[in-house]
């Protein structure tokens, strides 16, 4: 049961950002920390990736669990609502086709990709190591 009434459910999903999210802004915040320096939102790359290392030809998206379905089963944040399901099916499925549909389209055109899930923001070491991983 929603906690919330529906006007205020409303207002909420209105207010959730596609850019500049917390998450992002974590992951840069690492990333610059690092030393790697980088570009944001490619809006001339499929997808406008979140974090984009130009010269090496890499990009970084911060997804959210629940929007993008996180794959992994032991992700919670991921679960689909139980109610309306006639509308949140549909969308959270056009969104994961439209996710594959985009990393497709960058390994064509020679771009590498890594998704950095919102889940793994709970272990920066781990996340830290992840992404210099991909980036060295």
């Amino acid at each position: 049961m929603d906690k919330l009434t529906p006007k205020q459910r409303s207002a909420n999903m209105r207010s959730i950002k596609s850019r500049n999210t917390l998450p992002e802004i974590y992951v840069r915040r690492l990333l610059w920390k690092a030393g790697y320096r980088y570009r944001i939102h490619g809006v001339k790359l499929p997808g406008k990736p979140d974090i984009i290392f130009p010269i090496r030809k890499k990009v970084i998206f911060v997804h959210g669990c629940f929007w993008h379905q996180h794959p992994l089963s032991e992700c919670t944040d991921s679960r689909r609502p139980k109610s309306n399901t006639g509308y949140w099916g549909p969308k959270l499925d056009r969104n994961i086709e439209r996710d594959a549909t985009v990393l497709r389209d960058l390994d064509a055109l020679g771009w590498q990709t890594l998704v950095v899930w919102d889940c793994q923001l709970r272990e920066p070491a781990a996340l830290l190591r992840s992404l210099q991983a991909f980036l060295d």
